[in-house]
């Protein structure tokens, strides 16, 4: 039986699936992508798969992933999505099928505990504050039980917790083998469950991480990896960029001084200054802050020549070469003091690399790059590739049927070459999904998109108010507060606006907590002032335990990724469309590239990433078959401009409503069905 035949045996309706999972129904559309895997899998190269709402992609791909008996490697956008596909999908799937498959799980090393460095924050209290004691003493009582370190496991622990970077290590501070603790590292632990695994769930950051610095131990597992599949791919690119260019910040930096300082005092007192070298650094480092200044906060700078845009170049430079000098003096000081312990070879190790990566910012960009700063309480130096076109084709999908001969393969081999596999739910608003093939370098990939079962046409509404503001106009924000302040408590809450600027966040949240500042029926929650964790299982509630109802404000983060089935969410406010921001220097330069090559930027960049984007928010309303909702849009171009019509027609087929009388009367049918459901 071929792997396609085993698939299609596995979704029919007599089938494993339906047998051995209560909740399963065959699905036409959810088929259709499991045998297009398949055949992925069978003959190599790679596949795109666009799979709306509701298809059940994870099933999708995990069934002839796992019927293949080739090893696998499945990465998803998020440690939660990890955790989810790690601990229920796969589970479900393996006893479904009655597989023998070993999985692991493998996270980067800010996931789980460091031995070594839970040592050191033992030894010194002074490094975490009151606040901070207890939650590292739940940290060292949950150590002697974990078998896995990670972090996910401790219940209730704030994934901003100040506790959390004194327990784990990175790639700069970690000792490797020569640390005390090597042989009980849960990071090593974790590697090598990987490689004797026949699944391993990653997620992008650290699969890119390993591609750009051959650190997290994936140099090892791809290579024996024959399928790999991409989930929420529509992430990709923008994870990509952030690990295949250059970085250096001002954080990283007063991080490195701290270490210096606090090995120095304990294992080599008295040989060096070492309170004169770290502070020397540190002020260089404080300088080069100082030099950009308090009036940029929270920006992006464009850096196209010598310095950033609005900066002095000499004294940009000047204090640059004051980071570099202050870097190399620590090098120098290290050199003499190595040999005594394995901290002091690692701190020398960082200070080159800071040296390195200082002096590259003091050198012109490279040619098809970007640079720029962004600026809050630290500064971070950023040089980019405009995409991962590049290093996915020359990384990821060369040949590799020959084992490495390049060009010259038999081409009867065609057969071993390795499947990828690329999916989500929002991958581009044409045939092709140029949105995401041609930045990702897969234009010659097949495609395939295949739509969402349910019956949006009934399920789901839209609306778009024409009497509100222009969005560029002052009154904007705190007419889409006005409109969702209305809304909301006919609903019981039940609310979520979606802001496009962390501005509006901020405008239209206080405006709301204000409105609602004396009501027991509404609760305003505001994304920044919980974890978000917290923030979305207080939304899931709503007002089932006999509490007010929700209204929730949030912004980037939450416009994906958020699933909230059932009747907690009737209610999507998204305050306008989602643009890029024209003067960031990333889609500054992505545009000039097009202009370049002769292309209208707006019609091929701007309202694609809109147009995803926007289907991205639109997609938190309906989840389930089950779900009913209204998606408002404030913003008036959706309606009046040429370019509305295609942005609409990347939205499922919801059912148009024109004015605001038919708005407030779908609120109360909602309100009604499901007080009549509930009676």
């Amino acid at each position: 039986m071929t792997l396609t035949e085993a698939v299609g045996r596995a979704f029919a309706g007599d089938g494993a699936l339906p047998r051995a999972v209560p909740t399963f129904r065959p699905r036409l559309a959810q088929t259709e992508m499991a045998l297009a895997v398949a055949r992925t899998i069978e003959q190599g190269g790679a596949l795109v798969v666009e799979a709306g709402t509701g298809v059940g992609k994870t099933f999708s791909y995990l069934v002839p992933a796992l019927l293949s008996g080739e090893r696998v490697l499945l990465s998803t956008a998020t440690k939660t999505l990890q955790d989810q596909l790690f601990g229920r999908d796969l589970p479900r799937l393996v006893e479904a099928l009655g597989l023998p498959v070993r999985t692991a799980l493998l996270k980067g090393r800010a996931s789980y505990l460091c031995l070594h460095r839970l040592e050191l924050a033992r030894r010194d209290p002074g490094a975490a504050d009151r606040s901070a004691m207890a939650t590292l003493a739940r940290v060292e009582q949950w150590a002697q039980a974990t078998r896995t370190g990670d972090l996910a496991e401790l219940p209730g622990l704030d994934e901003r917790s100040p506790v959390i970077p004194l327990v784990t290590s990175t790639r700069e501070n970690c000792l490797g083998s020569q640390c005390p603790r090597f042989r009980d590292c849960h990071v090593n632990h974790a590697r090598r469950e990987a490689l004797a695994a026949d699944v391993v769930v990653v997620n992008h950051h650290l699969f890119f991480a390993d591609l750009a610095v051959r650190e997290s131990g994936m140099a090892e597992l791809l290579p024996t990896v024959r399928v790999a599949v991409f989930d929420e791919a529509h992430q990709l690119n923008e994870t990509g960029v952030q690990f295949l260019g250059r970085q250096l910040g001002t954080g990283q930096l007063l991080d490195f001084t701290r270490d210096l300082l606090a090995a120095g005092l304990q294992l080599a007192r008295g040989l060096q200054d070492w309170r004169g070298l770290a502070g020397t650094l540190e002020r260089a480092t404080r300088d080069l802050r100082l030099v950009v200044g308090r009036a940029s906060a929270s920006a992006r700078l464009r850096w196209t020549g010598s310095a950033p845009e609005g900066i002095p170049e000499d004294d940009w430079q000047s204090a640059l070469s004051e980071v570099l000098s202050a870097c190399e003096d620590v090098m120098d000081a290290l050199s003499t003091v190595s040999e005594i312990a394995p901290d002091f070879t690692r701190l020398q190790e960082r200070a080159g690399t800071l040296a390195e990566r200082t002096s590259r910012f003091l050198a012109p960009a490279e040619s098809g790059s970007v640079r720029w700063v962004d600026v809050g309480q630290q500064l971070r130096l950023v040089e980019s590739p405009l995409d991962i076109a590049q290093a996915v084709r020359s990384k990821l999908l060369k040949t590799e049927a020959d084992g490495g001969q390049g060009d010259e393969a038999d081409p009867a081999s065609a057969p071993t070459r390795r499947a990828w596999v690329f999916t989500s739910a929002t991958l581009g608003d044409d045939e092709r999904l140029s949105w995401f093939t041609e930045p990702c370098g897969l234009q010659d990939a097949q495609v395939l998109r295949v739509g969402s079962p349910f019956d949006y046409p009934s399920q789901a509404a839209i609306y778009l108010p024409r009497e509100l503001p222009r969005p560029a106009d002052p009154g904007h924000a705190a007419a889409v507060a006005r409109l969702a302040a209305g809304a909301a408590p006919r609903l019981g809450g039940r609310t979520m606006v979606l802001t496009t600027t962390l501005r509006a966040l901020r405008s239209i949240g206080d405006q709301l907590q204000q409105a609602f500042r004396d009501s027991r029926e509404i609760e305003v929650l505001v994304q920044g002032q919980w974890p978000k964790r917290r923030l979305i299982e207080r939304f899931r509630e709503g007002s089932q335990q006999g509490g007010p109802g929700c209204l929730l404000v949030a912004s980037a983060s939450f416009w994906e990724g958020v699933d909230v089935p059932g009747d907690a969410l009737e209610l999507v406010i998204i305050d306008k469309l989602p643009f890029p921001p024209p003067g960031d220097p990333l889609v500054e330069a992505r545009s000039q590239r097009l202009e370049g090559q002769g292309r209208n930027p707006f019609k091929d960049y701007f309202i694609p990433e809109a147009a995803v984007a926007l289907k991205q928010g639109a997609g938190r309303l309906i989840r389930r078959e089950t779900d009913r909702g209204v998606l408002v849009v404030c913003d008036t171009r959706l309606a009046t401009m040429s370019y509305g019509r295609r942005l609409l027609a990347a939205l499922p087929p919801m059912r148009r409503l024109d004015t605001p009388q038919d708005f407030e009367a779908v609120l109360d049918e909602l309100s009604a069905a499901r007080s009549l459901m509930s009676a």
